[in-house]
C-alpha cells in the first residue's frame, strides 16, 4: 500500500511486525523437531549415526538447555513489566499489545527447552540402541 498506493498505516506494519516475530518465535521448536535448523555440517554428515546422536546430546546439553534457561529468566523481567503496565506500541496508530507479543519469548524458551529435551531423550535411544 506504502509504495502502490502511496498510503501508509502504522497499524498494518505492526501487524506484519507482530506476526512475523511470532512466526520465527513459535516456528523454531516446529524446525528444531523436523531438524530443519542451519547446520555447519561438515564433519557432521560423515559420521555414523551413534556419532550423530553423541554429538546432537552434547549440543542440546551444553548449549541449546542453557541458552533457553538463560533466555527464560533474563526476559522474565522485561515481559512482566511489560504486562504489569499494559504495554502499548509506541506509535500513536500502532497495536495495543505489546505485552502479548512480548510474552512470545517466554513461549519461545519453553517450547525450545522442551523440544530439546525430547531429542536429548531421543538421542541417549539413539546411543543406547544404536
Amino acid at each position: 500500500m506504502r509504495y502502490g498506493l502511496d498510503l501508509g498505516s502504522v497499524l498494518l506494519q505492526d501487524v506484519v511486525l507482530y506476526l512475523h516475530g511470532a512466526l520465527f518465535l513459535l516456528g523454531a521448536s516446529f524446525a528444531l523437531k523436523r531438524d530443519a535448523h542451519v547446520r555447519v555440517d561438515i564433519f557432521y554428515r560423515e559420521f555414523s549415526d551413534k556419532r550423530k546422536a553423541f554429538v546432537d546430546l552434547v549440543g542440546h546439553c551444553l548449549f541449546l538447555q542453557p541458552v533457553c534457561w538463560a533466555v527464560f529468566f533474563f526476559s522474565w523481567g522485561f515481559v512482566e513489566f511489560s504486562w504489569r503496565i499494559m504495554e502499548v506500541s509506541a506509535e500513536p496508530d500502532g497495536l495495543p499489545f505489546v505485552y502479548m507479543q512480548k510474552s512470545l519469548l517466554i513461549a519461545l524458551c519453553i517450547f525450545m527447552a522442551l523440544q530439546s529435551f525430547s531429542e536429548i531423550l531421543k538421542n541417549i535411544l539413539r546411543i543406547k540402541n544404536g
